[in-house]
């Protein structure tokens, strides 16, 4: 991932109208822009939660779900999704499946950055212990998907918006993780 990667700017509706520097599109003018979320799982039962390296642009420090990312022009999301895996994580995912295609978000943080995007949610799994890339993942831990959950309710500030609203749209912690363990 370099500055010069490009994002896939979005009208309204959703339909693409045109490309971004990636480096362009998060700031206090944000243009809607498409990205995706992954919440990835490993055969126990376990979530993966990465805290976002410090020198992130929006929300540095801060808990959040595996990883996100953004799709180059052109490239399928999926394709996305992979790429974004091993270049974050070090991981390689298996049975990575659409979970909420539609979600969208507009958020503002402490600093006055904006994440305006249209973020499909993908779920996947993975026994890969992650090796976080430090430009990315400060930090990487597998939780138990109810403790996860009950921090989330208790501590919302302590995470990401994106990763609040999508635990509640979700129902994440509720059923995800049994679906990916009968598979």
């Amino acid at each position: 991932m370099t500055e010069i990667d490009h994002v896939v700017l979005l009208d309204e509706e959703g339909r693409a109208i045109g490309t971004a520097p990636k480096s362009s599109v998060h700031g206090t003018e944000t243009a809607l822009h498409l990205a995706f979320s992954c919440h990835v799982v490993n055969s126990a039962g376990q979530v993966l939660v990465t805290r976002r390296a410090l020198g992130k642009k929006t929300w540095p420090g801060v808990w959040s779900n595996s990883f996100c990312g953004h799709p180059r022009p052109a490239e399928p999301v999926p394709a996305a999704v992979h790429r974004h895996a091993g270049h974050e994580l070090g991981i390689t995912l298996r049975d990575v499946r659409l979970a909420l295609p539609l979600f969208r978000y507009r958020a503002v943080d402490a600093s006055g950055m904006v994440e305006y995007e249209i973020c499909p949610v993908f779920v996947a799994v993975t026994d890969d212990e992650p090796e976080p890339n430090p430009l990315e993942v400060a930090e990487a831990r597998w939780v138990e998907a109810d403790d996860l959950a009950a921090s989330i309710r208790t501590t919302p500030w302590a995470f990401s918006p994106w990763l609040v609203l999508q635990a509640e749209q979700m129902h994440l912690f509720d059923s995800t993780v049994a679906q990916l363990q009968a598979s």
